[in-house]
């Protein structure tokens, strides 16, 4: 047993192992943890406010787009994609029931969405052994999705604010009102605005030049057919009173 051990420590003495490109590393040092008990107030029934997941929906995005190449290319390597909200705003259309005083829930909504494709596209030029080229390119779309009672988990809520004006009859002549006299009354509500938040993007698209070209040809224009499925989140910041576990 002794002998193959020496055998395999020459071996790989005759031909060591050298690691290409060395850095920096610092190897850490572990360090003890313990358990930290948490200093809770006793609430028997706390109120908290937390996000509250008003409806997950899916939003398809149809687009079209040309998009110029510089220096021309002779092939498509890879493309990269994502997707960034600009904006996302819910407008309510339909309301339901008061759940407190002069705060209604929202059945039917208008979700409008804005934002961008970013794409990163990495082809090959027209040299036999040129370098690869890297186009960034971002591709604006906007619309609006209809967000009805069944799509919503849990209905926004939105307060209403009044504003009511009070009018005098002239002391001197009753047959006509003052109109240098009111009295004015003003009930301001301010909302948690509803939000969104991207879950995933699921991408399908065509790719080509707009005019064919031969197998040692360029283009300098890819057209793109773009459709993408974008899962998010509507949110709003809501008060709920949760049972105290303790």
């Amino acid at each position: 047993m002794s002998q193959i051990n020496e055998t395999n420590s020459n071996d790989f003495g005759e031909c060591p192992i050298v690691a290409p490109c060395p850095v920096n590393a610092v190897t850490l040092t572990p360090l003890n943890d313990e358990p930290a008990v948490p200093c809770v107030v006793p609430a028997s029934s706390p109120i908290i406010k937390v996000p509250a997941v008003l409806a997950e929906t899916t939003i398809q995005v149809v687009v079209e787009a040309n998009i110029p190449l510089n220096p021309a290319a002779s092939e498509i390597k890879r493309v990269h994609k994502d997707v960034f909200l600009t904006q996302c705003k819910l407008v309510p259309v339909r309301f339901g029931e008061e759940i407190c005083p002069g705060v209604r829930t929202v059945t039917r909504a208008k979700l409008f969405i804005e934002g961008f494709i970013r794409k990163d596209i990495e082809y090959a030029t027209a040299d036999c052994s040129g370098t690869i080229r890297d186009r960034i390119a971002t591709v604006p779309f906007s619309g609006f999705a209809d967000l009805q009672a069944g799509d919503f988990l849990l209905f926004p809520a939105l307060g209403e604010s009044t504003e009511s004006k009070s009018r005098f009859i002239n002391p001197k002549n009753s047959d006509i009102p003052r109109l240098d006299k009111y009295f004015f009354e003003n009930n301001v509500y301010y909302n948690e605005q509803p939000y969104c938040e991207l879950v995933s993007a699921e991408f399908f698209e065509l790719d080509f030049s707009p005019c064919p070209v031969d197998v040692n040809g360029t283009f300098s224009t890819l057209r793109e057919k773009v459709v993408v499925d974008i899962t998010l989140k509507v949110l709003q910041v809501r008060q709920v009173r949760i049972s105290s576990l303790g």
